[in-house]
């Protein structure tokens, strides 16, 4: 074989080539791998994923990220991580309400962890054994349709839905997912399951309409199929953006009255997290103020738990919250699913 010719020349590049591969595959001579964090999300994916992506912008970090279903919410995501507990996937729990990430902490998925960035937040936003933090919430609000009920006539209160003026023309979501799961549970919490069960036999009675989601009761009341119905005010917001003739109502404002339930999102890191430098990242850096911010401006409208902190022009800046003790909460979420899978939604 002459020196020069082409077979020599590849024998010779041969060990430098597959060298070369290798480093390319395992991303570049001595460069640090890449930096990934896991995180299960059930705050809907059109608000989240722009603050991801800032995440990852800012900070170089990759975010792989699973999103929750409309049909399923919260609820799909925290069996998935019940399941994945021998071996865990995801390293932070960013959940759009507090009451199943309670469950989770109960069930020993999650590591406690004291982000810097929660100074600021309200004592009743924070785990006490520090397994999860709340920040940005929404209010179960009503949201009415104004060509159906004129304005002395919108509710003012969630009594309102066992009003029989109303029978038949109000709607609920499934109360077996989502804000409203929480809100039932909340709700047996507080009053004991004998009186909250009185209490839905009641609005069964009267004729709820069961929609799919918190979305699809702000879409049929948009359209005018419903006088009102119980939603978020994230929901709310886009009938309010696409012009619909919808209000919103923050019931049980009085000086009598219990108030409005705010759910706040609730951060967690999980316990044997794959990545818990990136989460603890993760966590630090979705708590600054910046976010609540971003996320009150986004169309999410979420209310900010700081104080000073600017919200939707539609949201009232004194807004009577009502007291909700959460541990209480988790505790009667099974009882809770029980009595709706049971009672509730038969026939």
């Amino acid at each position: 074989m002459k020196r020069g010719s082409p077979l020599w020349v590849a024998l010779l590049l041969a060990p430098w080539l597959l060298w070369g591969a290798w480093s390319l595959l395992r991303g570049g001579g001595d460069a640090a791998p890449a930096r990934e964090v896991v995180v299960y999300v059930s705050l809907d994916r059109l608000f989240a994923q722009p603050i991801l992506e800032r995440f990852t912008q800012e900070t170089g970090i990759a975010v792989r990220a699973k999103y929750d279903s409309e049909a399923t919410k919260t609820t799909g995501l925290v069996e998935a991580l019940l399941a994945e507990r021998a071996r865990p996937r995801c390293d932070v729990f960013w959940n759009n309400e507090v009451s199943q990430t309670i469950r989770l902490a109960q069930a020993d998925a999650l590591q406690p962890y004291q982000s810097p960035s929660a100074e600021g937040l309200p004592d009743w936003a924070r785990d006490p054994g520090k397994l999860w933090t709340g920040f940005a919430a929404r209010a179960r609000v009503l949201i009415v349709n104004t060509e159906r009920v004129p304005a002395d006539q919108r509710p003012t209160s969630v009594a309102a839905l066992l009003d029989p003026k109303w029978k038949g023309q109000v709607g609920i979501a499934k109360p077996l997912y989502g804000t409203t799961a929480t809100h039932v549970a909340a709700w047996f919490a507080r009053d004991g399951a004998e009186q909250a069960t009185a209490w839905f036999e009641r609005l069964k009675a009267n004729g709820v309409v069961v929609c799919a989601g918190n979305a699809d009761v702000k879409d049929r009341v948009a359209a005018g199929e419903l006088a009102f119905g119980w939603t978020d005010t994230d929901d709310a917001n886009l009938a309010i953006q696409a012009g619909k003739p919808v209000a919103v109502v923050f019931p049980d404002q009085g000086p009598d009255e219990r108030g409005t339930l705010l759910i706040p999102n609730a951060l967690a890191l999980m316990k044997g997290a794959p990545h818990t430098a990136e989460g603890k990242a993760l966590i630090d850096w979705l708590l600054r103020p910046e976010i609540e911010e971003a996320l009150a401006a986004s169309r999410s409208v979420q209310i900010p738990l700081r104080d000073g902190l600017p919200r939707a022009p539609w949201i009232p800046t004194q807004l009577k919250a009502e007291p909700v003790d959460w541990s209480a909460a988790a505790e009667h979420f099974a009882a809770a699913r029980a009595y709706v899978e049971q009672r509730f939604l038969a026939e």
